[in-house]
């Protein structure tokens, strides 16, 4: 291993288009490289790739096919979620939540456990939220049209997801700030000086917030999603409070989280493909096609991770019983097999089967609310917006799990 700058590199094949050896598992790599150009040549010559050890870091699969990373999320039988679902969390020894948080945990309890969360999701329920997404949305547009300088990532996608998390879950508004600051800090981080520990200590922070709110609900249950999670059981048994707090945990991190870097990649794309954002504003694009190709474009959760319950073959290759296997979707969705010029943002793709929300049994849970914000967002630009510019470059999100940008300076005429 040799260094470079802040990110830790291989002597080896593991290049982008400039040669520099890459660290998958370095969020460096993400910020000072185009992982587009890494991907393309995995692709070509050995589409799943073993990521050697480093040090006392054990080393892991990559996968970067289309049809190789779809076939390994249905395969939920030899490729487990109870250890962990992200590469960091898996490098570490594994996740605590496995087995009670429902993106960490494989059937039968996650089969029985989805179908209570899905009760959070039930058209009843987004009903009664619908409406508000609307007028936040447009509320959020209308107030950065014309105003000059704004901040895409402040002022609109921060305050849109994690608002539509808290009144699905009716959690106060004077509580809404501080869950916002946890979260940023749980997943990403703005540099590599930042200290390691703080995400940490967001997360529990995050986990200690939900006990409480749990502990009250069970005392004084409404209509609430969290009430009615809390009424449920789960193998014949109530679910304790602690497990009740982790899948909250897990609703207001993935409800916000993505869909906020999704939709700040969203006015990026729109504001540097002029043409692109011609036709969605001239109607021979639909708001419906865009969301799809914005989702593909940005993939904010560049992959997810399983480990092998049994030996088996991925692809080509041989892959051992507990072996760690990522799946690339920021790779997946750029596989020219499968999409047309994947590297064009066209905002009028039809055939679009990106992976953006995972596939399987553990395809997104809040798959509708996320496209209806992102489209309430673009429906607002499209009547609101003439314009759009980017007055800056904007920084990436420092992570090897998310990929965006945590500032988007522009102007909105």
């Amino acid at each position: 291993m040799v260094s470079s700058g802040n990110a830790a590199v291989f002597d080896g094949p593991y290049d982008d288009a400039s040669g520099a050896a890459l660290d998958l598992a370095d969020p460096a790599t993400f910020v000072e490289h185009d992982p587009h150009a890494y991907w393309d040549r995995m692709r070509r010559s050995e589409p799943v790739r073993w990521h050697p050890p480093v040090g006392s870091r054990p080393g892991f699969w990559a996968v970067a096919g289309h049809q190789d990373v779809q076939d390994c999320y249905k395969d939920a039988a030899r490729l487990s979620s109870a250890r962990g679902t992200v590469l960091d969390v898996l490098l570490r020894g594994g996740d605590s939540a496995g087995g009670r948080m429902l993106a960490v945990m494989d059937r039968p309890r996650h089969r029985e456990l989805r179908q209570v969360m899905l009760r959070a999701f039930s058209p009843r329920v987004l009903r009664d939220v619908e409406d508000a997404v609307r007028q936040r949305a447009d509320a959020l547009v209308s107030a950065v049209v014309g105003a000059g300088e704004a901040d895409a990532a402040r002022d609109i996608a921060e305050h849109l997801p994690l608002n539509t998390v808290c009144d699905l879950l009716e959690l106060p508004a004077s509580d809404r700030p501080l869950l916002l600051d946890w979260n940023k800090r749980a997943l990403s981080s703005e540099s590599a000086e930042d200290d390691p520990f703080d995400a940490l200590e967001a997360r529990n922070e995050i986990l200690s917030y939900f006990v409480d709110v749990v502990r009250e609900r069970r005392r004084h249950p409404g209509e609430d999603v969290i009430s009615m999670i809390a009424g449920a059981r789960v193998e014949g048994e109530p679910m304790t409070e602690d497990d009740l707090a982790l899948n909250c945990y897990s609703l207001i991190l993935g409800g916000d989280e993505s869909t906020r870097v999704t939709t700040i990649g969203a006015l990026h794309a729109l504001g540097t493909h002029e043409e692109q954002w011609r036709r969605l504003r001239s109607g021979e694009a639909a708001v419906k096609t865009a969301v799809e190709e914005v989702l593909r474009w940005v993939t904010p959760a560049m992959h997810f991770a399983r480990t092998a319950t049994t030996d088996m073959r991925i692809g080509p290759a041989e892959v051992s019983e507990g072996d760690i296997v990522t799946l690339w979707n920021i790779s997946a969705n750029n596989d020219p097999d499968v999409f047309t010029l994947p590297r064009r943002f066209d905002v009028g793709r039809e055939h679009n089967p990106h992976l953006a929300l995972g596939h399987g049994p553990h395809f997104c849970l809040g798959a509708f609310l996320g496209r209806l914000e992102l489209s309430t967002v673009l429906d607002s630009l499209v009547r609101r917006v003439h314009r759009i510019e980017i007055l800056r470059e904007p920084p990436r999100v420092y992570s090897n799990f998310l990929f965006g940008h945590s500032a988007l300076h522009l102007r909105l005429d």
